[in-house]
């Protein structure tokens, strides 16, 4: 294992099972020949493992290595120093998904809420980067207006006739690509129809959907609460983000770090957004430039390009990704036309 460790590491396909449609759009991201259906998720160097009703295997959500047999999560216990320097893990999950259909009204547990009913020091705050969208995509983010704890409730029982009877209580916006939005815990929202994403979150598979439907898929109620009771799970969305202000709140523009010979690096999502994650972009334009974090996941977000490091070379496009590890040599990226990567970076120390 340890030659592994000597410069970036590669992982197999790792589609994940989910309850709602999706993933046409991998065609033209990861050029396979993907079509709609339920496994709408590629998880990226994922050390997680999926919360289904029925798993397609005990170790569905975590990434292998590859070429081996080897597992994230074992490989990154026994070898933290060598993959995450001083941190015990990595600390994200990042994922491509694509949704052919709207995503049940959800939100994710912050961090207290997740040590006090799951047990876990990790909560879920995300961010999105949209790479591709259909025809009329979009997200809901907050609530239209302040609205209480029972109201919601009321919504969430119409939900079990009307498939939309929530809709109407949050803000519809449109997205096209490049859009980046951050997602605090606790904030309600659902990914619409048509978005391919790029998702950063804490490492964890929380979500609370009190919808009893998403699109013609019956949610179970271990499914929308996780073993929590109703009354339990509600307490997880903040009533109060409403209006322009949740959307404002979650919108991001990029803030241009540097554009000079040919590399323009731009911060997406950061230290003032989360102390959770970080996420960067590095555009290449007919040029090289080392590879400035480590660790890190890195995405090819667009064009095709060249890795280079100490004893090894690999070509990559759009679609590729990789982990670096802390005690990886430098890797250089080039390219003869364009290259975009995304970098994922881990909890500030």
């Amino acid at each position: 294992m340890n030659e592994l460790l000597n410069g970036p590491l590669f992982f197999e396909p790792n589609r994940v099972g989910r309850v709602y449609t999706g993933g046409a759009l991998f065609a033209n991201f990861f050029g396979d020949a993907s079509v709609d259906c339920f496994e709408p998720e590629e998880w990226i160097a994922s050390s997680v493992k999926a919360i289904n009703k029925v798993s397609k295997s005990p170790k569905e959500g975590v990434s292998r290595v590859r070429g081996t047999t080897l597992y994230w999560d074992d490989v990154s216990a026994q070898y933290p120093h060598e993959l995450f320097g001083g941190r015990h893990s990595f600390g994200v999950l990042t994922k491509a998904l694509d949704s052919a259909v709207r995503l049940p009204v959800q939100a994710h547990p912050d961090k207290a809420f997740s040590r006090r009913c799951f047990h876990s020091e990790y909560g879920k705050a995300e961010s999105w980067l949209v790479l591709a969208t259909r025809p009329g995509a979009c997200v809901y983010f907050g609530f239209k207006k302040p609205i209480s704890k029972e109201e919601f409730r009321a919504a969430v029982e119409r939900s079990r006739t009307d498939r939309d009877a929530m809709v109407p209580l949050l803000n519809r916006v449109p997205v096209k690509p490049g859009d980046v939005f951050f997602v605090p815990a606790r904030m309600v929202h659902a990914i619409g129809p048509g978005c391919l994403m790029l998702e950063v979150q804490e490492p964890t598979d929380f979500t609370i959907q009190p919808e009893y439907w998403c699109e013609n898929y019956r949610l179970n109620e271990r499914e929308m609460y996780l073993g929590l009771t109703q009354d339990e799970a509600l307490d997880v969305f903040d009533y109060d983000l409403a209006g322009d202000e949740a959307v404002a709140r979650g919108r991001r523009s990029p803030k241009l770090l540097s554009d000079a010979d040919g590399v323009r690096h731009e911060a997406l999502i950061t230290a003032d957004d989360t102390p959770c994650f970080a996420v960067e972009r590095l555009t290449l334009t007919e040029t090289s430039r080392p590879l400035p974090h480590r660790p890190a996941v890195y995405v090819v977000t667009d064009g095709e390009g060249r890795l280079t490091w100490d004893g090894g070379a690999e070509s990559v496009r759009k679609g590729a990704y990789f982990f670096l590890p802390y005690a990886a040599p430098d890797v250089t990226a080039a390219t003869d036309g364009r290259l975009q990567l995304a970098a994922c970076l881990p909890p500030r120390a």
